[in-house]
């Protein structure tokens, strides 16, 4: 029969619990301390090589997009304030707050026309017409980076994903998903009638009204009833072909 263990016992393998705890927190920290360590050092070059190539940074938006990424990598935000090393190294904060200053104007413009939903390679392009030649490339990347600290003013800024389109919401309204597959089947060709939608989604009549409605109400979809189909067309000026363009260099 096997023999409990004793009080003497217990008490060494409580103490070599102790001990192997201990290791366990030394060699947690000394790893620790490793990793802060790199960490320190990687900054360090971090900053040389902002300081070598801070024009690149500036002008160039594939090369200023890849910065970012190293940034992130060590938990460096050069955007987190325009004071301090980075913004006066680099001056892109000054950069970002500018640019979104313009995507606000941009999306303001162009609200009446699609609703305050635009797709974000037109607002690129938009933008890189306003700033002109001899105001430095624009990359979709830093129109993302803009608009994340536009989220700050509160008033529903934010880039949604609908297929393959990334859109630029400026209004807070809220998309469901009924919304987005309306939206993602009109990509094809700019618009939908309740007839496609019926056929492509599967869906009953009264469900396409009220979606169709929905969005017309918002302000992101135009009638369209000019064809001798006599089929009411609901276009949508944030995925369409016929792009917002026309309505912001008007």
């Amino acid at each position: 029969m096997r023999r409990k263990p004793g009080i003497g016992g217990l008490q060494n393998a409580a103490a070599a619990r102790n001990q192997f705890r201990l290791v366990g927190e030394n060699v947690a920290k000394v790893k620790t301390d490793m990793m802060k360590g790199q960490l320190a050092t990687f900054r360090s070059q971090l900053e040389e090589f902002a300081h070598k190539h801070k024009h690149d940074i500036r002008k160039n938006p594939a090369f200023r997009s890849q910065f970012h990424e190293m940034c992130a990598k060590v938990g460096v935000d050069p955007l987190a304030s325009n004071k301090g090393f980075w913004a006066e190294l680099l001056g892109i904060g000054d950069f970002y707050y500018e640019l979104g200053v313009q995507i606000v104007d941009i999306c303001l413009a162009t609200r009446a026309h699609n609703g305050g939903l635009i797709n974000l390679q037109e607002l690129c392009h938009l933008l890189r017409q306003r700033r002109r030649s001899d105001r430095g490339a624009v990359s979709e990347d830093d129109c993302l980076r803009a608009i994340s600290k536009l989220k700050v003013l509160g008033s529903g800024f934010e880039v949604i994903s609908v297929g393959k389109k990334k859109l630029v919401r400026s209004v807070p309204t809220e998309l469901n998903k009924d919304h987005n597959e309306i939206l993602e089947l009109a990509q094809a060709q700019g618009f939908v009638t309740v007839e496609e939608v019926e056929r492509r989604l599967s869906w009953t009549p009264g469900r396409t009204i009220d979606a169709l409605e929905t969005l017309l109400k918002e302000g992101l979809a135009m009638i369209d009833d000019g064809h001798r189909d006599g089929k009411r067309r609901y276009w949508f000026p944030c995925v369409s072909p016929i792009s917002s363009l026309v309505a912001a260099d008007s």
